[in-house]
């Protein structure tokens, strides 16, 4: 389960629509035909539907000629609805990512087979053999994430975020933190209303405002994109992580980006480890991080700047967290908790100029 070898195949039939459409054998024996050698699918059979802000379904196929089953998963803008109408050039650069990056780079993902894309209409679908169907597993904020699984997923980051030299190649990666920030159906008020439901029952009423909110992320991400840019993952939180017998892996790759390395960094500690095991293991692990990234030959900042740039990062993660509609309650609850109480001792808005 290392970064694929090989690119995707990218074949020349229709963004899948619908979920019975991506399921549908003529419509994967034409997206399958480079893997399956031209063969046609001869049996579909769906396994698991999952459908977030994009869908993924993950299911098996045989081929005509053959009992053998593939197991295999389908991502893309499916059955697309009020909530989710917008977000097809997210997949687009997730397809982007699994044939133009993961190819050149030492970061664990899944084997991505093929990409469809339409760039008129701004939008992908994507196959991917099947994590789970090969012994892996997902993460999730509701089972325990030990330090050890932090230094090993936050290896995977610095291996992402070493990967600078790609950047000056594939100008299509834009600094996305600000411009989330600044959307404009994003205003305090909106963000009270998502705070006030048991997401900010533990926070103080500072951190708990959804303007200091906002204007701690717009602040950070303006000071993210002035700084030296690096390759970002942009959502790294537990869910976005799996494990298979080689280690931990990153998934979800539609909010890639480039920005400074404490987006992804402060996001992603904050969000996998419990707040009792960050507050003991954070600056270990931080620090263990800047020495792999110099070990990779990348400039960093020296341990006192890098540590107050990592507690100015909280602000993304909180943001993304106090913004999030269609995720379980429970995990919502969970991530924006621990990424609030981080705000909260590491004083991000006071160092940010908010409050």
């Amino acid at each position: 389960m290392s970064s694929p070898a090989n690119v995707p195949h990218q074949p020349d039939c229709a963004v899948a629509a619908t979920a019975e459409q991506a399921l549908d054998p003529a419509w994967l024996s034409q997206a399958l035909a480079g893997v399956s050698g031209g063969k046609a699918v001869a049996s579909v059979e769906q396994v698991e539907y999952l459908k977030t802000m994009a869908t993924k379904i993950r299911f098996a196929v045989t081929f005509e000629g053959s009992d053998e089953r593939h197991d295999l998963c389908v991502k893309g803008l499916l059955d697309v609805d009020e909530g989710n109408s917008s977000l097809g050039s997210t997949c687009l650069a997730e397809a982007d990512f699994y044939c133009l990056l993961a190819p050149h780079m030492q970061v664990r993902v899944p084997d991505c087979l093929v990409a469809v894309t339409d760039r008129e209409a701004q939008n992908a679908t994507i196959i991917m053999r099947d994590v789970i169907s090969q012994g892996g597993a997902f993460c999730s904020a509701l089972e325990m994430f030990t330090a050890d699984d932090a230094a090993s997923s936050l290896s995977q980051l610095a291996a992402l975020h070493a990967s600078q030299g790609l950047l000056a190649k594939e100008n299509w990666i834009q600094p996305r933190a600000a411009q989330i920030a600044r959307m404009p159906n994003l205003t305090g008020e909106s963000i009270q209303g998502l705070m006030d439901d048991p997401r900010g029952d533990n926070l103080s009423a500072k951190v708990r405002n959804g303007a200091n909110i906002l204007a701690a992320m717009r602040a950070f991400a303006d000071r993210s994109d002035s700084r030296p840019q690096f390759l970002l993952h942009g959502d790294s939180h537990a869910g976005n992580i799996f494990r298979t017998k080689d280690g931990l892996g990153l998934i979800d790759w539609q909010v890639i980006q480039h920005g400074g390395w404490a987006l992804d960094v402060a996001y992603h500690l904050n969000a996998v480890l419990p707040t009792e095991i960050a507050e003991l293991e954070e600056r270990r692990l931080v620090n263990d991080y800047l020495a792999r990234m110099r070990g990779s030959g990348i400039d960093m900042p020296d341990e006192e700047e890098a540590w107050t740039q990592y507690r100015e990062g909280v602000a993304y993660g909180l943001f993304m967290w106090a913004i999030t509609r269609r995720v379980d309650p429970p995990i919502i609850h969970r991530f924006t908790d621990r990424l609030g109480k981080a705000a909260m001792r590491h004083e991000t808005f006071k160092l940010l100029g908010v409050i």
